[in-house]
């Protein structure tokens, strides 16, 4: 089944890298798992909030330069966060990463501190 993504998701990718905006596109079409999009573009002072609350452990965040977003699972409307929905949606990511010949990361991939929601462009091809 083909998703879309909703305004609101189309919205938040405001300030996102065109590339990785492209990528996410595809990878609505693409997933057998329903997701929007979270948050793109972060300010400084959205990053920094987000490390003294603990939900972030850096203030040199891919958010901040428009090369990271991330996702929540959907399932009947509704938002999800059990973790094997997340490497379904990080298929279609990589998929869609491959198609476009655009490198990314999966914060699902990291050996420490796994983040299911998270995807960036690779800092290799985008520094």
């Amino acid at each position: 089944m083909a998703f879309r993504l909703s305004e609101r998701s189309i919205r938040r990718l405001a300030g996102v890298h065109p590339r990785l905006v492209a990528l996410v596109k595809e990878a609505a079409a693409l997933t057998p798992v329903d997701f929007m999009v979270t948050e793109g573009l972060r300010t400084a002072d959205r990053q920094a909030a987000l490390v003294r609350a603990g939900a972030s452990r850096t203030r040199n965040s891919r958010h901040l330069t428009g090369h990271a977003v991330d996702v929540a699972a959907l399932v009947d409307g509704q938002v999800r966060w059990d973790w094997p929905l997340y490497p379904r949606i990080a298929a279609a990511f990589k998929a869609a990463a491959a198609r476009q010949g655009t490198p990314i990361v999966w914060g699902g991939d990291w050996p420490r501190l796994r983040d299911g929601p998270h995807f960036e462009l690779d800092r290799k091809a985008f520094p």
